[in-house]
């Protein structure tokens, strides 16, 4: 049956809140959005006038779909180069979703969605949907086909498998800066000292290149080498210039809700660096140089006002 405008105007209501559940769930913007195009073509397709509650219906469609799509991207990530780490959203990008609550600020951050790597596809959709868009577990277990106390077991095993032991520190975009701004004067000192006195002991750093740009395979570990690192990659060089295309201007932003590093080569963003802050000092860098996860990036600063850089890097 042909959709009606109106059909049309209630899909594109739910489209905002269908990205950024998608979102989380699969770590990925590009694939969020083809799971909602697939979930309009479903809904297109559909008896629009006998669905009662067209947001329901869309959740269920949509969360399938993603579930599908976790457990074929599970073998694909078996195969990927090096580190895997989701894609980083700039700060104001609408697919973030909701931001009300620390829970759903939580729900979105870059660790977490790191750490969600850990959970089933069941365990990852409980998760989303109640911690971040406080959806009752009647409705979850439906969307699932599964029991409301499934629902409710999976969830607690969810959380139980996300729990590391840190706390994140919730922190304001001034905060932000400041970190970030602290961050850069240390690794740009030419010293591993002032770096080392900003992390924790057991510190990581993480990177993904996705056989696009080189990364290590392996995460560094512990603050000593964690600074090593970071002292080396901001130390200028023509082969890393070369590497990005020009020398590259660093900005002090917020991706996912946390402190991050970006860097921009004639309008490319080409790393983002996230900064997982907690009581103790910087815990963890996630740095994503994969060129294809970063165009949604490129597009969204170009149309920020981000103002000047701190400095030019190499």
């Amino acid at each position: 049956m042909a959709l009606t405008a109106n059909d049309v105007d209630r899909f594109e209501a739910s489209r905002p809140r269908l990205e950024a559940i998608a979102y989380r769930l699969l770590g990925s913007a590009g694939e969020a959005e083809d799971a909602v195009q697939e979930t309009f073509l479903r809904w297109q397709a559909a008896d629009v006038d006998r669905i009662e509650v067209p947001e329901a219906w869309l959740s269920k469609v949509l969360t399938n779909l993603c579930l599908n799509q976790l457990t074929s991207a599970r073998a694909r990530r078996e195969t990927y180069v090096g580190q895997w780490l989701p894609e980083p959203l700039l700060a104001g990008d609408p697919m973030l979703g909701p931001a009300d609550t620390a829970e759903q600020r939580e729900s979105v951050s870059y660790a977490v969605l790191t750490l969600m790597e850990r959970l089933s596809p069941n365990e990852r959709a409980v998760y989303v949907l109640r911690e971040a868009f406080d959806y009752p577990h009647r409705e979850i277990a439906e969307i699932l086909d599964i029991t409301e106390a499934a629902s409710q077991q999976i969830f607690h095993r969810a959380k139980k498998h996300l729990a590391d032991g840190k706390a994140r520190t919730e922190i304001d975009e001034a905060a932000a800066r400041r970190i970030v701004e602290e961050f850069l004067a240390a690794a740009t000192s030419g010293q591993t000292e002032p770096l080392v006195r900003l992390l924790t002991e057991d510190a990581i750093s993480i990177g993904d290149g996705g056989g696009k740009v080189p990364a290590r395979a392996k995460a560094f570990e512990g603050a000593v080498a964690v600074a090593k690192f970071l002292r080396g990659l901001f130390k200028p060089g023509e082969a890393k210039r070369a590497l990005v295309g020009g020398a590259p201007e660093v900005y002090a932003w917020i991706a996912n809700g946390d402190p991050a590093v970006v860097a921009v080569v004639d309008g490319r963003v080409v790393a983002v660096m996230c900064l997982e802050v907690t009581a103790e000092g910087i815990a963890a860098f996630r740095n994503q140089v994969n060129p294809d996860k970063l165009v949604r990036a490129t597009a969204h600063w170009a149309a920020a006002d981000h103002g000047e850089p701190l400095f030019n890097a190499f």
